[in-house]
Formats: C-alpha cells, structure tokens, sequence
C-alpha cells in the first residue's frame, strides 16, 4: 500500500524514525507559544493497551533540528489522549501539564521545563481553563471500563458498582495551589435527565472548557448493559463552578466537538435529526447545520485561530485516514492528503489523525502510523490560508 496520497502539501516526520511517538488529542496546545518546539509522548510500542506498568516517557521536539529531548515518565497514559500534555496557558513557554500516578492515586502535574520543579495537583487534569486559572478532572478508572482507551489502568474504580455516585463526577482544580473540590457530582448529573437515564450507570467520558474558561461542556454516557447494548449521550454545560447548569442535548448521537467562542460549540450531533456537524448555541436548543453536504462523517474538528477554517479528519476509508481543510467562508474543503491506516490497529489502540492546529494558525501536525509505527507529521498550509490564496 501506498504510505500517503493526494498529497497537498509536503508532509515532514517530526519524531525519530521508527520510535514510537504520538502527541494525543486534537484539543490541546502542542507547540510552545514561540512555535519552536512541539510536546510528544515516546512509548515502546503501539499494538496492545498500556498497562499500569508500562512507562511513556514525556519530551519535546526542538522542530530546529527535530531533536526530541526528554523530559520526565509517566505510568497514567493511554494512545488517544496521552496524558493530557499540553502546555500550561500561563507560562506557554515554559511549563507543561499532565498526569501521573502517585502513592495509589492519579495526580495532576504542573513541571517547569528548565529546572524539572513539579506541583503536583490533588486530581488528574482532563481539561484545562484557556486563561490558566483552573482545570477539570474526572475519574479516568472508569473512563477505563467504559472505553480503555481513554481512561487509565492503574487503579480500579471506587464506585465501580455504583450508578451515579456523590462522591465522584466532575472536580474543579485551582492549578495556582493544586488544591481542588467536587463540583457536579454523578448524583448530580442523573438528576437533569429524563428516566431514559434514571438508574443507569454514567460516566464523564469527555469535558472541556469554552474559549474563555467561564463555561464547560461535559459529554455524558451511559454503560451498555442488559437493557442497553450501545451507549447513549448527553450534553451538560455549566459554569466554571459547577452552577447554572443547562442540558443541551439529552441522550442522542454527540461525539467530537470544538467551542468557536464562549457561546458556541461545534459537534457532530443529531440535533437536527440527522447525524451532521452542527454549531449549537450554549443553553439555548438551537442547532445550524455546517455544511451536511461535506460533513457526513464524523471527525476530529478544531477551529483555526482566526475562526475561518475548521480542521477536520476521518476514521478510515478504504484503509485511509484523510486530512481536510474546510474555509468557513467559501464553504470549500480542501483534502490535504490521505494516510495508511493498518487494518489491525483497531478500537482503543488505534492511531487517528487527531489533527491541530499551530498557534499562528499556518500549519497542523498530526498522528499517523502510514511508516508502520506511530509518529509526529507537520505540514505547512500557510499557502491556502493566507488571505487572497486559492
């Protein structure tokens, strides 16, 4: 097979050859705030799940010469989202952020790249406050028995056997102390739906601010069981305490999402009825259509910096994952190129694109295992989203 095809623009390999690296999810800050320098996972291998004991260890690629300088290890990782790495909002040149498991527990860790001077957080991080004040956690143990990989095999759920605990749902973190507190609990959460989810057990699968840390959108999901064999989900947003609360969907299609702005969010929903990329306005029921002619698949969608472009991907298509650039604008996709995607790697240990933007907005890298193993790519596409080009 072909390792890439319809290739736009030149695709460059930023990790080793042949080591196995990946950065995670699509939502969070790879490069540094100068654009010199990119976050990366660095793991032994890439056909099974991790367990608690195996180690990823935690670096940098200088994109200068494409070194990759390690930084620290961490046993809490899984292949779609790492270990939340990301760069601290607040020193975005000099600080990263992600999760570790520590006597017992998982912790947050806020490490200084220079000296290696950690804080550790009292939850681990799931999403973090774009302004740097605080960051969201949720039970990643059962994440794991809901979908492994998103969640994190070292411990087993505390609340494994209860349906919505008080105990546990969504902790708020202060990232300036580590200290932090429960501030929507499960019980909480069942309470704002219909009996279509009374009793049934619930998870946190996915949370993430909008664009000025003053609201949150939390993906909420039942357990298949007996009843029900497939899942079933539902939008919650809140405030960054945890209050005034609005159910914006109520168990339907929701997956992959983006915040255009503090009152926006982006999803492929079925809000409209059927399944399609919508922009639904936060606590209100309105949803617009995107486009459904181009958006007919779900993916991984991250505006641009400047809100005219969406990026976006696909699961694999002839076993090929393809990368689009969608202008706003003109309503126009434009395919930036396909890749190899191994038939085995499938469900939890699979590869996807998970494609981001850079700050400036004129390049995206991604993860791709089309050179059978799991790697970095850049493209530069400063060219097409240049004002006056194409």
């Amino acid at each position: 097979m072909t390792p890439m095809r319809d290739l736009m623009f030149p695709v460059e390999r930023l990790t080793p050859a042949g080591a196995h690296c990946f950065f995670g999810y699509y939502d969070n800050p790879a490069w540094d705030a100068a654009g010199q320098r990119h976050l990366c996972h660095h793991v032994p291998f890439w056909g099974r799940l991790p367990t608690g004991n195996d180690t990823a260890t935690l670096g940098i690629i200088r994109l200068a010469d494409r070194a990759f300088i390690p930084l620290c290890e961490t046993n809490a990782w899984n292949f779609q989202q790492g270990t939340m790495l990301q760069w601290h909002p607040l020193e975005p040149n000099e600080s990263v952020i992600f999760n570790r498991f520590v006597g017992g527990r998982y912790v947050g860790v806020v490490r200084r790249v220079a000296t290696g001077e950690e804080l550790l957080l009292s939850q681990p991080v799931a999403s973090v406050d774009p302004a740097g004040r605080h960051a969201l956690s949720i039970n990643f143990s059962r994440n794991f028995d809901f979908r492994p990989g998103y969640g994190y095999a070292n411990k087993p759920d505390d609340w494994k056997d209860t349906p919505a605990p008080k105990e546990d749902g969504i902790f708020l973190i202060h990232l300036a102390t580590g200290e932090s507190e429960l501030i929507v609990s499960y019980d909480d959460l069942a309470r704002c739906f219909t009996s279509e989810a009374r009793g049934r057990k619930l998870v946190v699968n996915h949370i993430a601010f909008n664009t000025d840390g003053t609201r949150f959108v939390a993906l909420l999901r039942t357990f298949p069981d007996a009843a029900h064999k497939q899942w079933a989900t539902a939008l919650i947003t809140a405030d960054w305490r945890g209050r005034d609360r609005y159910l914006l969907r109520n168990f339907g299609i929701e997956s992959h999402y983006h915040w255009r702005d503090p009152g926006h969010l982006l999803i492929w929903s079925d809000a409209g009825g059927a399944a399609s990329l919508y922009l639904l306005t936060d606590r209100t029921q309105e949803a617009e259509t995107v486009d459904p002619a181009f958006f007919a698949r779900d993916g991984h969608c991250s505006y641009s910096p400047d809100r005219r472009w969406l990026l976006y991907d696909s699961y694999p298509i002839d076993n090929y994952r393809y990368l689009y650039a969608y202008n706003l604008e003109e309503r126009r996709a434009h395919t930036l190129g396909g890749f190899y995607s191994a038939p085995a790697a499938i469900v939890d240990i699979r590869c996807d694109l998970h494609p981001r933007w850079n700050r400036a907005g004129t390049a995206v890298s991604f993860d791709s295992t089309h050179e059978s193993y799991r790697a970095i790519y850049q493209m530069d596409v400063s060219s097409l989203v240049t004002d006056g080009r194409r």
